[in-house]
């Protein structure tokens, strides 16, 4: 099916992974990122599209989720990675959908996506009943028997963080996870008290 290449969405994201708050990836205080905590990263990235269109193809209220690893010491540290989509998504919405966050649809995801411009492994993409929450302090996400992450709360620091995937010019909020855990195929991992972030988000392309 072909999907039209002019695409905008935007609304509001959240993750998590298994490093220690603030996460040493992200841009605190001006200052660039470097290494993940432990080496390796495993975490879950979340998105509520607010509005958003791919051509003709309306996308507003669809919720998007990716599940991630990579290791700071392989080469090039690529990730593995399973994208989640919307299950009410119509075959239309799936397509642009799967354009926009594997990077095929290029755009801004050329600036935002690590895993679409790293030679990474997408491991597969599946069509999920996807329980988001956006609730500021209070985000949850659950993919059932897949996912789950629930924050506990903000990070009480009072560093400047900002995170290249929703945007470094936008404004985001360093978090603390209540719950991080991952359990489809290769991805399979289990935390409490790691980080987490929010932000908001506008992609186009």
């Amino acid at each position: 099916m072909a999907v039209a290449t002019s695409w905008a969405i935007q609304g509001s994201y959240f993750e998590s992974c298994n490093c220690d708050p603030i996460c040493p990836c992200r841009r605190i205080d001006g200052v660039a990122g470097g290494r993940s905590t432990h080496g390796i990263c495993m975490g879950v990235l979340s998105w509520l599209i607010e509005e958003g269109r791919a051509g003709e193809t309306d996308l507003s209220g669809l919720t998007v989720a990716l599940a991630l690893r990579y290791s700071d010491d392989e080469p090039g540290s690529p990730w593995t990675w399973i994208l989640y989509l919307d299950e009410r998504a119509d075959e239309e919405q799936h397509a642009a959908l799967e354009g926009i966050f594997t990077g095929r649809l290029d755009g801004d995801a050329e600036t935002h996506f690590p895993w679409a411009w790293k030679a990474s492994e997408l491991v597969g993409v599946r069509r999920a009943a996807i329980e988001l929450e956006h609730t500021p302090r209070r985000q949850l996400l659950r993919i059932r028997d897949h996912v789950i992450v629930r924050i506990r709360n903000r990070y009480h620091g009072q560093e400047a963080v900002t995170c290249v995937i929703p945007g470094h010019d936008r404004d985001g909020e360093e978090l603390v996870a209540e719950e991080l855990r991952v359990s489809d195929g290769p991805l399979s991992f289990e935390y409490t008290g790691t980080c987490g972030y929010a932000s908001t988000f506008a992609y186009s392309g």
